[in-house]
């Protein structure tokens, strides 16, 4: 078939409809398109992105799927749980029971915590936390790293080994070590701030939030600079590429090629490499709240709850153990997406 279409074509002739179909289906198909194909191809990359999608609805539907609110208290409910959970953990005994301890309440559908706050509700809206982190943090890093990393290659020269002394600077100090430090600052100093100035504006932005804008600064502070040592490192090899002198000889501008050749080659590694580092920024801010760094009170996170729940862990393991998995789920939901992202984007990977 393959012969007879090459004299067709030498002739001149018209090629059959379906082969001239195909044909023209295959020159269409850009590289990312290529790159779609294999991650949908990825199983496991697939179970990820379900899973990623069911989070997201979960925290945007999460005041439809619960009769209560995060901070509201039953006194009356404290360390409370259900029948199932009780079963569940065979050491928590019922009241009514040899040395039985828990009582039954079924309302809540995962139990109550020590201050009588409905457990599968504050698990919900901690999903808003962990995905806001999740993306602002790639955001903040695509953006500062991608520019920086990108404007210090492609200048090169002094720029650019003072833009890298830079990021040498900031890779001294130990990133948890320096977010700990920053977080500090900021909720120490900021909430003594006067009225009317950037620091009192500053602070009440991060009341209204819940404490995130303050992990939003620390963590975009930090998160860039293996993404501009990256961008930098792709740079320098594409700019003694070939199609890039042929488009300075015929007097495309810096810019242009910066944003027409240059950009376009790097964003797939920079891609592959902030999917791979988003559950690291989801167990910073969980980390954070862990240690009462994080967001405020009432404000649910699952690290808080986690650390919470650690206080009473042999008595009611339920309320450590039940954020800890949905911490643990949505981390390995990025970790496979991350993986398949980094397969379909390999310039290597075979065609599809």
């Amino acid at each position: 078939m393959s012969s007879i279409d090459a004299s067709t074509e030498r002739v001149g002739e018209a090629l059959p409809e379906p082969i001239r179909l195909e044909r023209e289906t295959e020159r269409s198909r850009g590289p990312w398109l290529d790159a779609w194909r294999r991650l949908i191809r990825n199983r496991a990359a697939i179970v990820g992105m379900v899973v990623i999608a069911a989070f997201i609805l979960i925290a945007i539907f999460a005041p439809q799927l619960t009769n209560y609110t995060y901070a509201e208290q039953n006194y009356l409910a404290i360390n409370t749980a259900p029948k199932w959970v009780i079963d569940l953990f065979p050491k928590m005994k019922e009241v009514g029971q040899e040395m039985g301890y828990v009582r039954v309440n079924n309302d809540y559908r995962f139990g109550t915590d020590a201050l009588g706050r409905d457990l599968f509700t504050r698990i919900v809206y901690g999903a808003r936390i962990s995905l806001a982190v999740a993306f602002i943090g790639p955001l903040t890093s695509l953006l500062v790293g991608t520019v920086y990393g990108m404007v210090s290659g492609y200048i090169g020269g002094r720029t650019d080994n003072i833009m890298m002394r830079i990021v040498d600077i900031m890779y001294a100090f130990p990133t948890l070590l320096l977010i700990i430090l920053m977080m500090a600052f900021f909720r120490a100093s900021f909430s003594q701030s006067e009225y009317g100035t950037l620091a009192y504006q500053l602070n009440k932005i991060d009341a209204a939030f819940g404490g995130m804008l303050f992990i939003f600064i620390g963590i975009g502070i930090t998160s860039w600079m293996d993404t501009a040592r990256l961008a930098r490192g792709q740079v320098l090899s594409l700019r003694e590429k070939e199609f890039i002198e042929a488009a300075h000889s015929i007097g495309v501008s810096d810019r242009g090629i910066i944003f027409r050749h240059v950009l376009p080659n790097i964003m797939g590694p920079v891609i592959v490499r902030e999917s791979l580092a988003i559950p690291r920024y989801i167990s910073l801010e969980a980390f954070l709240s862990f240690i009462g760094l994080g967001v405020n009170p009432p404000t649910p996170s699952w690290g808080s709850m986690i650390s919470e729940g650690a206080q009473a862990i042999k008595s009611y393991p339920n309320q450590a153990i039940f954020p800890a998995l949905a911490l643990f789920l949505i981390m390995f939901a990025f970790n496979f997406l991350g993986d398949g992202l980094r397969d379909a984007l390999d310039p290597r990977a075979t065609k599809v």
